[in-house]
């Protein structure tokens, strides 16, 4: 970091439930049935799901993403006493139609006119990613879709950032990986991705090792941020 700014910088990598899509989305369309519980549910949602990806991690267990989310929505839902006849169904369709979030758009329009290459590094699964990309009007912006099942482990596993140097085929140092989640900027970090920590949810910093470079409250800051090499 220079003055604020990221140099050297050839490609941003995105994390993408809560950094570019807003995972309480599918509550939210379903508030017709969910009325004052959707807040709840949602939160209850997203705490076991990755709950459940550091436990299959840790017990080596792996089950892909699509399954570790309908999991945890079945425990969500009972623990509130919401099983209802087709509620599940519809949340999990609800989830492959998550709204992104209102900086996203203009945000990588902006970075790609640069030049600059952009990717996702998720858990999610190549269906489920492709599924909300193409939902959210954002096919064509990316050079690659990164998933964890390439590598079979869940983040914040080592082998799954380094799958961004090894498919755009850079150095990690020239990669600025972006994620709203502190734990997962953390890690990006401690394998040796440059980092900015989107901190959309005003949060505490997570006591790590191995802080990101940067903190920023939503992406519309990042392209003031990040700086592609000089032209030789």
């Amino acid at each position: 970091m220079n003055n604020g700014r990221l140099t050297g910088i050839e490609a941003c990598v995105f994390d993408a439930y809560g950094t570019l899509f807003d995972f309480n989305s599918a509550a939210q369309a379903a508030s017709d049935e969910l009325g004052n519980d959707g807040q709840r549910l949602s939160e209850l949602w997203r705490q076991k799901q990755l709950q459940y990806t550091w436990l299959r991690g840790l017990a080596g267990r792996h089950a892909d993403f699509w399954q570790v989310t309908g999991d945890a929505l079945d425990y969500a839902l009972s623990s509130l006493g919401l099983e209802r006849p087709g509620l599940h169904a519809r949340l999990l369709d609800l989830y492959l139609h998550l709204g992104c979030y209102r900086d996203v758009p203009a945000t990588l329009q902006q970075l790609r006119a640069r030049g600059m290459r952009l990717a996702i590094l998720s858990n999610g699964t190549p269906t489920m990613l492709a599924a909300v990309v193409r939902n959210s009007g954002l096919d064509g912006l990316f050079d690659a879709v990164l998933s964890v099942e390439e590598v079979g482990v869940f983040k914040p596993h080592p082998a799954v950032y380094r799958l961004a140097p090894e498919r755009l085929r850079l150095a990690p140092d020239a990669i600025c990986f972006l994620s709203a989640n502190a734990w997962d900027a953390c890690c990006a970090k401690a394998s040796g991705l440059r980092v900015l920590w989107c901190n959309r949810f005003a949060q505490a910093a997570e006591r790590l090792p191995e802080p990101p470079d940067g903190e920023i409250s939503d992406l519309a800051q990042l392209p003031a941020i990040v700086c592609p090499p000089p032209s030789p």
